[in-house]
């Protein structure tokens, strides 16, 4: 009888748990190569999104970005790039041109997805989540290079402004401690 109880018990946290997943996860995305996908693949990794630009005075961020992330992905970090051509027009590119400038001008080797926008009545639905008003950050995405640390369990547990390099300490010590 104790057996039975605690299986029903297992069931039922496995099933609140599930209806409590965050929905960050769920959210459709296509690859930079058009490919349909979404956050999943990371799921129980501590992800870094940052909405990305190639003419933007931050650009130079992308070497500090793929820094952390081949310091860290062995630890659980993921850095998603979102190119954004929301701010000044400094992403006008298309995908592949996207593509191409990342990986010969910064060797990039981090996750990049398909061009979206962070803000306005086109928002993307994964923007939407991150600084909507029921985020713990909420609000407007300010330009190119902010970026929001995605515990791993889904949840948003941090947010740094666009100056904020990521190799700062105030960066890195967040990473370090979302991957304890």
């Amino acid at each position: 009888m104790k057996v039975i109880i605690v299986l029903l018990v297992l069931a039922l946290v496995q099933i609140v748990s599930a209806e409590n997943a965050p929905k960050i996860y769920d959210i459709p995305l296509k690859d930079i190569d058009g490919k349909a996908t979404s956050l999943k693949p990371y799921q129980g990794k501590v992800v870094l999104v940052v909405n990305v630009a190639s003419q933007c005075g931050n650009t130079p961020q992308y070497k500090g970005l793929e820094a952390i992330f081949a310091k860290y992905k062995e630890k659980g970090l993921v850095v998603a790039g979102f190119p954004c051509n929301d701010f000044g027009a400094q992403e006008p590119g298309s995908n592949d041109e996207i593509k191409e400038f990342c990986t010969k001008k910064y060797s990039v080797t981090f996750p990049v997805f398909d061009k979206v926008h962070v803000k306005g009545a086109e928002q993307h639905p994964l923007y939407k989540e991150l600084s909507g008003k029921e985020s713990p950050f909420p609000g407007d995405v300010k330009w190119n290079f902010g970026k929001f640390l995605i515990g791993k369990d889904g949840k948003i547990i941090k947010r740094f402004e666009p100056g904020v390099k990521p190799e700062s300490p105030e960066v890195v010590k967040a990473i370090e401690e979302a991957l304890k």
